[in-house]
């Protein structure tokens, strides 16, 4: 009887780190699915690994942390110049997201190109 416990515990418990492992390997977070706190979170750790040494694209971002919370583009000739904004720390709860809460992505042409809190003045300076 005590045999059959713990084989039927050992499998219980393989099972359940399969399980864990399946899911951990191939689920993908879906950031519109998530509330508001984990969202700020997910945006942040994902904003913080973001380097210059690796590319990256506006639909890699917009792939990963989907649509943001505020957008802006202008077109200077050939250059197409976008910031994009997605919300990473709370400031006060009126139900409107802006800019102060938000960290920013400005992109040159679909690449990254600056982001944090001289993002936005680099967009404006730009013609």
């Amino acid at each position: 009887m005590l045999k059959k416990f713990i084989r039927y515990l050992i499998l219980g418990l393989g099972l359940y780190a399969l399980i864990a492992t399946l899911v951990i390997t191939f689920y993908k977070d879906d950031p519109q699915a998530m509330i508001w706190q984990d969202r700020e979170a997910f945006n942040k750790r994902y904003i913080e690994k973001l380097s210059l040494e690796q590319p990256t694209t506006l639909n890699n971002v917009l792939d990963y942390l989907g649509s943001p919370d505020l957008t802006y583009a202008k077109r200077d000739g050939d250059e197409v110049l976008q910031i994009i904004f997605y919300r990473t720390q709370h400031k006060t709860s009126d139900g409107i997201t802006t800019m102060d809460e938000c960290t920013g992505l400005l992109f040159k042409n679909g690449q990254l190109l600056l982001w944090g809190s001289n993002a936005y003045n680099k967009y404006q300076e730009q013609n």
